[in-house]
């Protein structure tokens, strides 16, 4: 609680895996929770979950008349692709650069009016390491992660006059669904501490972007030391 209000914050993609973790973290910190999920439901209480289709302009319009002002965003959902570029045709992409960048776009831009018209709130945006650094078989979903590094940056400055922070966590390679494809002991042995990150210790950096209101257009690593 803050004062005798409850902040608000929306967590896309928050059914399972980081946008979980970040949502139970939230609720744990007395905010009032909204979670967008499509395909997978929550499997947990406490949230208001909205039903939304990332891709869709016109959901996402739907889903801020429907949640109304927030103190918070959270861009958390998205989707990988493990191909070659000569195996990658225009609907993969298409696809990828939907839900990880356009919507992040279309999102923060809704969030944006309501902060804006209170002079206060936070975006934070869920980008990867292989934004940052690029990853060989992954040319696509790296060039979707690092269009939301640039969105943040430019973003952070557009917003910070209207006392709105928008900040990256980027995170390395964490213990989730998305991950559950390849050898976990050989994924561990890429990172400097051992260990897969866990969707709780991303988790912990968005809630302290989200409550830190002077830092403003960084990018945070989530990574083990990898990069």
């Amino acid at each position: 609680m803050y004062g005798d209000f409850m902040k608000k914050v929306l967590i896309t993609g928050g059914a399972t895996g980081i946008g979980k973790a970040t949502a139970l973290l939230f609720l744990k910190n007395g905010y009032d929770v909204f979670i967008t999920y499509n395909s997978t439901l929550p499997d947990y209480d406490g949230v208001a979950a909205v039903k939304c289709d990332l891709s869709s302009h016109g959901d996402i319009e739907k889903l801020f008349k429907t949640v109304g002002d927030i103190d918070v965003l959270v861009n958390n959902a998205g989707i990988s692709l493990v191909k070659m570029i000569n195996d990658t045709d225009e609907d993969d992409y298409d696809k990828l650069s939907d839900i990880n960048a356009k919507a992040c776009f279309f999102t923060s831009k809704y969030a944006a009016l309501s902060m804006i018209k209170n002079h206060t709130g936070a975006i934070i945006n869920i980008s990867s390491m292989w934004g940052q650094c690029g990853a060989s078989c992954e040319v696509a979903y790296s060039m979707s992660k690092a269009a939301v590094i640039g969105l943040t940056k430019a973003l952070a400055q557009e917003l910070a006059p209207s006392g709105i922070t928008v900040n990256c966590v980027s995170p390395g390679i964490i213990d989730t669904r998305m991950n559950a494809q390849f050898d976990k002991q050989e994924l561990e042995s890429e990172v400097p501490m051992g260990r897969l990150g866990t969707p709780e210790e991303v988790a912990r950096a968005v809630l302290f972007l989200a409550e830190s209101t002077y830092i403003t257009g960084q990018v945070i690593g989530v990574n083990g030391g990898i990069v």
